[in-house]
């Protein structure tokens, strides 16, 4: 075995350490783990994504969605992590969604669409020049097998959830969707469930211009934004 220099094994992302560790990959959930948090939710009633949006300015326009994401007609995602990077992975899932559309004119599945961008996240860990993506990506929506939530990874591990947090605060969020989600739960009450948990890590009042919230009903299976007027009504009921 040739000689490998002290601190290679965090520089080269194509160099394995002696317990088979790839640094580099390791260092992109950095940015994950301190990112906003972000949730998703699947059940009867439909899907939920929401997420914390921090201002880094009083003058920025908080109408801008800058980590929630349309995809296609019937699936949006939510993102934790380098923006950036994000952004270019969610441009290439949508790119993959109507690549789908007019090839085979139908939806494509979310976790097919998970698994190509977990392909693409894969590709930025074995190959000199690059680095991984630094960002997470939860596909929320529902196709012809129901609602679905997946989380790809900087990894290019892609994993399918029925509840699932990343994040910051995806630590404390966790335990109450373990005891709180249940399958049948309506469209609703998810969406009660997901405001419930961001009020347990936004620091301060919870008011609706610090998150934003999407859903995918069942009844219509179109993603659509949550108005911060219909966000303010689930506040007062989780408030009340």
């Amino acid at each position: 075995m040739g000689f490998v220099p002290p601190g290679a094994y965090d520089r080269a992302i194509t160099v394995f350490s002696p317990d088979g560790r790839i640094f580099q990959v390791e260092y992109a959930f950095e940015p994950v783990r301190k990112g906003t948090t972000a949730i998703g939710v699947a059940c009867r009633g439909g899907a939920v994504l929401a997420l914390e949006e921090r201002p880094f300015s009083t003058l920025q326009d908080m109408n801008v969605a800058q980590k929630l994401f349309q995809i296609d007609e019937h699936v949006g995602a939510a993102v934790a992590g380098l923006m950036g990077d994000a952004r270019i992975l969610v441009d290439q899932a949508r790119i993959y969604a109507q690549a789908n559309r007019l090839t085979y004119d139908e939806p494509v599945d979310i976790e097919i669409l998970s698994k190509r961008v977990g392909d693409i996240a894969q590709l930025y860990t074995q190959h000199a020049g690059v680095r991984p993506f630094g960002a997470s990506i939860i596909f929320a929506g529902i196709d012809k097998t129901g609602s679905r939530v997946f989380l790809s990874e900087p990894s290019g591990a892609y994993w399918g959830f029925k509840a699932v947090a990343i994040g910051a605060g995806a630590d404390t969020v966790k335990p109450i969707l373990e005891k709180e989600y249940r399958e049948e739960m309506t469209l609703d009450e998810a969406i009660t469930l997901a405001l419930l948990c961001l009020s347990k890590v936004i620091e301060g009042k919870i008011e609706p211009n610090k998150i934003k919230i999407a859903v995918v009903p069942a009844e219509t299976k179109k993603f659509r934004f949550l108005s911060w007027e219909e966000i303010e009504k689930y506040l007062k009921k989780i408030q009340g």
